[in-house]
């Protein structure tokens, strides 16, 4: 009896002990661990005509990856919370007549801007960036270092090169960061876009009459956008940077070239769509005013948001796809394609 005992005790230590394990084991699983984010979105109408609705927090839906992600604020850019530093970036490979009075239409709009505001001026030449202004909460000195571009060209000219360069060297501060670039978008840097994609799959009629396909060594070229577009657009979403461009006709065989213009204007447009931003073109000619088109830009900062969220981190960090949607009527988002999330262990 004595030893029935004993095993029935031991059985019942063993089964605690195994339930301890197993608690102690569960408790070491914890739920993983969340880190905020916040980037800046744009509310919008569908038509340009219609008022722009109210953005809520319990309206605005945020989608990471897969994961849906609770809104923890959404604050409007405005009254103490508007802080914005706009940055004109002006391409020297313009042709001068393609700003001429668009020049005055620039100040008008800088000159026009908040307290808040603070705006830097200048210009890209030679893969990066020539500083006219840095940033200033004064107006008036910002729009007196526009100038008309140099209307010249080098084999080092890049846009995307220049508008790299800017973003880096960008000071990182939790405020709204926005670049209005003015260019056409060519990588004369770059210079030939076009790619080789090898023997051509339909059959030709050779001689006797046999079918053969074209010989490997004839190239038949295909214009892309420059790869330095898809760069700068990573590097912009990296950073948190906005990007807005007006199209300006540039200087040049290629500044002439239709095609090439509209390569441009693909690669300038990526990189604005991707960081949440605006294109302003008026196909590949110049706009007579670029008033509508500033008018349409002030609207924009008028209405944008901080949006705050939890994201959980992966091993490293980096971007992570992020999708912003709203069940507010009439209302179209404007935000980036990702956002930039530390690692779980920063």
């Amino acid at each position: 009896m004595n030893r029935y005992k004993t095993a029935v005790i031991l059985v019942g230590v063993c089964c605690l002990v195994v339930l301890g394990v197993r608690i102690v084991h569960s408790q070491g699983k914890a739920a993983p661990s969340t880190v905020q984010v916040h980037m800046v979105i744009t509310d919008q109408a569908f038509n340009d005509s219609s008022e722009v609705p109210v953005l809520r927090q319990d309206n605005v839906q945020v989608k990471v990856g897969k994961d849906v992600v609770k809104v923890e604020h959404l604050i409007p850019a405005q009254g103490d919370s508007a802080a914005l530093q706009l940055f004109v970036l002006i391409d020297d490979t313009c042709e001068t007549t393609a700003l001429g009075n668009n020049l005055n239409d620039l100040r008008d709009f800088i000159n026009a801007q908040p307290a808040s505001t603070l705006v830097g001026v200048g210009y890209m030449s030679n893969a990066t960036i020539q500083v006219a202004q840095n940033f200033t909460a004064d107006h008036a000195l910002a729009s007196k270092a526009l100038r008309l571009p140099r209307g010249t060209s080098s084999a080092m000219d890049s846009p995307y090169l220049s508008l790299i360069s800017l973003v880096k060297g960008w000071p990182q501060q939790k405020l709204r960061r926005e670049v209005l670039m003015i260019s056409d978008g060519i990588d004369r840097l770059r210079g030939d876009t076009t790619g080789d994609i090898g023997a051509s799959p339909f059959p030709s009629r050779g001689l006797g009459g046999r079918a053969t396909t074209m010989p490997t060594t004839m190239s038949t070229t295909m214009p892309t956008i420059s790869s330095d577009a898809d760069t700068a657009s990573t590097i912009s979403q990296r950073y948190g940077v906005i990007v807005h461009s007006i199209y300006a006709t540039g200087v040049g065989r290629l500044g002439r070239n239709s095609w090439e213009a509209q390569l441009g204007q693909g690669g300038i447009a990526k990189i604005t769509d991707e960081t949440g931003g605006e294109y302003f073109a008026l196909g590949t000619q110049n706009a007579v005013s670029f008033k509508p088109y500033l008018d349409r830009l002030q609207k924009i900062f008028d209405n944008q948001y901080f949006l705050v969220f939890q994201v959980t981190p992966r091993k490293k960090e980096g971007l992570q796809r992020v999708r912003i949607s709203t069940e507010a009527a009439n209302t179209d988002i404007a935000a980036a394609n990702n956002v930039w999330v530390p690692s779980a262990a920063g």
